[in-house]
């Protein structure tokens, strides 16, 4: 054995390459002469382009009563055109190899094409197709609608869709569109129809106030000329953005108890609104936020999960909610988790210890190093289809973000200490400015959450 080992041929160990710097991929930014904004991104080897188009048509433009009327619009745009029937573009989209996705939030209405480079120009004719010429046809209005209504009990059923409810209406002002959920009520959506549907059409979408943004390998494609041919082709009227209203709430420390007799799991949704990405405290934010509650190693689960096994998972988030081009925005931070209905008391009061020894003790330096590795090192695997990067971009545009922000941001959240991301935590998460929320059986949990002293207390029925 020792004469075979010495007569083999060992080739040397190989050695790590040395590591490619990587930064979030920079935009390229154009107009079209119909007004459209245009943002492209060339990225080698990404076959399958995404393209993202951003309509001003935000949910507190919606005529009043008339809630959901943007959701409605949102799925109509792939129920057929002046060319084809729904069933011809449904037909259209698969022969493409493409899928079309379009949705409605506060921002504005998206749609969102995936489709092979290959056949890029049929897909954004049938895109250009449905911004142009929509037939919103009667029956198929009709048949979103009754859709939409079969939805809403279900949504009202899932204790985390109901908390997320209750307390959009805790933190906003009834006037505020807000307040209110970003789909319509059964009361709001069973009044829209195809007429409703084309004057909303009619008074907000337009070229001149939309932006595209494409992703993808665009090796061999005249991009210019393709979307000439495509959105470009799509006209109407020019118009200004519309002004964006200030975003007012109330986070004076409460506690609301949506009433589910009978629950064995208590939903919890702790929330206040906060800085948006407009101001300079968000990296710090973003980091002290995660350290708080981004993962199974953060805080809150290594004490609720881990040490007390309350719950599967705890978490902490900020979610912008919207901006505005002056950074009048917001974003909603929260705390979400559910736990077992006997613990929902003590789970709340460890949950507030561990916020309170965040703002006494503040975080520790493996806690922040962590957290950055997490954030900033797997951001180049987490951008590596078109359609995240696309995603992303179309992000700072509804946010009125300079393109290059998540490219500065990962440089900021890099440079972000520990003082800095402990302070951020403390003020977005301040004990005595949460409002929470706890869907569960009120009858086990209202008296031991009212021990707490976390604020006032109120009973609503679940619907």
């Amino acid at each position: 054995m020792t004469e075979q080992l010495a007569t083999m041929d060992f080739h040397p160990q190989p050695q790590a390459g040395e590591a490619k710097p990587w930064a979030f991929p920079a935009p390229e930014r154009a107009a079209l002469d119909n007004g459209l904004t245009v943002l492209r991104c060339h990225r080698p080897g990404q076959q399958v382009v995404a393209v993202e188009v951003l309509l001003d048509a935000p949910l507190d433009a919606e005529p009043a009563g008339l809630d959901g009327v943007a959701t409605i619009m949102a799925r109509a745009f792939s129920e057929g055109t002046d060319k084809h029937s729904a069933e011809e573009f449904a037909a259209e989209l698969e022969r493409a190899g493409a899928t079309l996705d379009a949705h409605a939030d506060h921002p504005g209405v998206r749609i969102s094409l995936e489709v092979p480079a290959s056949r890029l120009a049929k897909g954004l004719g049938l895109v250009a197709d449905a911004l142009r010429a929509p037939a919103f046809a009667e029956s198929e209005v009709e048949r979103l609608v009754r859709n939409r209504l079969d939805e809403i009990p279900h949504e009202l059923a899932s204790p985390a869709r109901r908390a997320a409810k209750e307390l959009s209406k805790e933190l906003f002002p009834a006037t505020a569109r807000m307040s209110r959920p970003r789909q319509g009520t059964e009361e709001t959506v069973e009044k829209i129809d195809a007429a409703a549907v084309r004057a909303f059409y009619d008074r907000h979408v337009r070229p001149a106030t939309a932006t595209a943004v494409v992703v993808g390998d665009l090796t061999g494609i005249d991009l210019d000329e393709l979307l000439g041919e495509t959105l470009g082709a799509w006209t109407g009227t020019p118009g200004e953005p519309r002004p964006v209203p200030a975003v007012t709430a109330d986070d004076t420390g409460r506690v609301v108890i949506v009433d589910r007799p009978g629950a064995v799991q208590t939903q919890l949704l702790i929330g206040r609104v906060g800085a948006d990405r407009h101001d300079r405290v968000w990296p710090a934010q973003v980091l002290g936020t995660y350290c708080l509650g981004g993962t199974l190693t953060s805080r809150l689960d290594r004490v609720l999960r881990e040490e007390k096994g309350y719950t599967y998972g705890v978490r902490a988030f900020g979610q912008v909610l919207r901006s505005g081009p002056e950074g009048d925005g917001a974003s909603m931070l929260a705390i979400s988790g559910s736990v077992d209905t006997p613990n929902t008391g003590p789970a709340l009061d460890d949950l507030w210890k561990v916020l309170r020894t965040l703002a006494a003790e503040g975080l520790t330096d493996a806690e922040r190093d962590v957290a950055v590795q997490n954030l900033v090192g797997v951001a180049p695997l987490k951008y590596e289809t078109a359609a995240a990067v696309a995603g992303t971009l179309a992000d700072q545009v509804e946010q009125h973000l300079p393109d290059d922000f998540q490219a500065t941001l990962y440089r900021q959240l890099a440079a972000t200490g520990t003082v800095e991301a402990t302070a951020a935590a403390v003020n977005a998460f301040p004990v005595d400015r949460l409002v929470t929320v706890l869907v569960g059986d009120a009858a086990e949990i209202k008296a031991p959450v009212e021990a707490l002293g976390i604020g006032g207390v109120t009973v609503v029925a679940a619907e």
